[in-house]
């Protein structure tokens, strides 16, 4: 027996503006009903477990995230333009030799990496 991905789940000071968020880096939509308290970014079909929900919680992020999503792209410059456009923030860049990636942090202070492929 074992268990299959469902999703992933994020807490969040503001639900419905995390989502947006993440929707518009990822290309995806928000699903109806989203509120400032829960909201869900409808799953990939070709990406099983790809569903990934928003809800409040009272406490802000304190700590650097035990888990973060690696995202990668072709355009990179391009790409880290456009993040920080949609609200994140640079925080820090590596570039050697077998790879180059960005750390940023979304606009609730949760970080990613922004990988070159």
């Amino acid at each position: 027996m074992s268990s299959s991905m469902f999703g992933v789940a994020f807490d969040a000071r503001d639900a419905q503006a995390a989502a947006s968020f993440w929707a518009a880096v990822l290309g995806r939509s928000v699903a109806d009903g989203a509120t400032s308290d829960n909201a869900l970014i409808s799953a990939d079909p070709a990406i099983p477990g790809s569903k990934i929900s928003f809800h409040r919680v009272p406490e802000g992020k304190t700590v650097k995230n035990r888990m973060h999503f690696d995202v990668i792209t072709t355009d990179f410059d391009a790409e880290v333009d456009r993040l920080t456009g949609l609200g994140a923030t640079k925080l820090n860049e590596v570039n050697g030799a077998a790879a180059h990636w960005v750390t940023l942090a979304d606009p609730e202070g949760n970080e990613f990496d922004l990988i070159a492929g």
